[in-house]
């Protein structure tokens, strides 16, 4: 059997915009069209609307990818489609627990995801920050970062676009080591300013990661986006033109968000699809 007569990869997109305008879903389906083109590989990609549809896949998919999205991942608590999220979250480490299943599913969670998950998983404090962090910072690997798969092939610090309002802080590493889960990356130190360094990445179990900033920002598009003039004029209007400059200017550095695009979710998937996909019969 060739490798296009395979069962292609099921691969679920989990919808947290609740239709907010972003780069975000757009930039994840592209490195998927791109990443399976280039490794000659067939796959099925279905979308759910989480936050407005109460949409949730099944585990009948290979890969999970869990997206960014606007508002407060604080508010949302006990309400209906956080419940259910939680319980699409559960079934999938359920499942991945259980030895009679050698094919495990793999997750993804970006940013607004990533501080939902960091709250399931007991990481540390999801608080509000003093100011909202916006554009290219760098990420810092601390050990565990350094020895993650995902990670492989980055500079430390590498570069990353950063959008929120609300930061992940306070792990408790000791005890997370027990339970099996690593902080692989925190924000950029800032002497000058006495607050906690907030965690970027996060290894929750073997099959499941995370990110606060956005791996899938696409520099092309992200400039094209920036450019607009509506979000030029709004980006200006909330944090100044140097900002919205010094924005474009490292979007166009091959060295940092075109870098990172092109090496953490592909890695992830190759990671993914390492595990996840049981061998076809030749």
């Amino acid at each position: 059997m060739t490798r296009r007569e395979k069962k292609p990869v099921r691969i679920a997109l989990l919808d947290l915009y609740r239709g907010a305008s972003n780069q975000g879903m757009r930039g994840i389906r592209e490195i998927l069209r791109k990443y399976f083109k280039k490794h000659d590989l067939a796959y099925v990609c279905d979308e759910y609307e989480v936050r407005i549809g109460k949409k949730l896949p099944g585990l009948d998919y290979d890969i999970y990818i869990s997206s960014g999205g606007p508002g407060s991942p604080l508010a949302s608590e006990g309400s209906e489609w956080e419940d259910l999220y939680f319980s699409w979250l559960k079934n999938v480490q359920d499942y991945n627990r259980r030895e009679d299943h050698p094919s495990k599913k793999h997750v993804l969670f970006v940013c607004h995801s990533f501080q939902l998950a960091c709250r399931y998983f007991g990481v540390g404090r999801v608080a509000k920050r003093k100011s909202t962090a916006f554009g290219v910072f760098p990420v810092h690997l601390v050990e565990k970062g350094k020895e993650e798969p995902v990670f492989h092939g980055l500079n430390d610090p590498f570069f990353a676009v950063d959008s929120r309002n609300y930061q992940v802080i306070g792990a408790d590493h000791a005890q997370l080591s027990r339970r099996g889960m690593a902080v692989l990356a925190i924000e950029k130190e800032r002497p000058h300013v006495p607050l906690e360094r907030a965690i970027m990445a996060v290894r929750f179990n073997p099959y499941m990661m995370g990110t606060q900033f956005h791996p899938e920002a696409d520099p092309r598009g992200m400039s094209m986006y920036l450019q607009r003039q509506d979000k030029k004029e709004k980006v200006i209007a909330s944090h100044g033109v140097e900002k919205w400059q010094s924005m474009i200017d490292q979007l166009n550095d091959p060295d940092k968000i075109r870098w990172t695009y092109a090496h953490i979710i592909p890695n992830f998937l190759n990671k993914a699809l390492s595990m996840a996909v049981k061998p076809q019969a030749s």
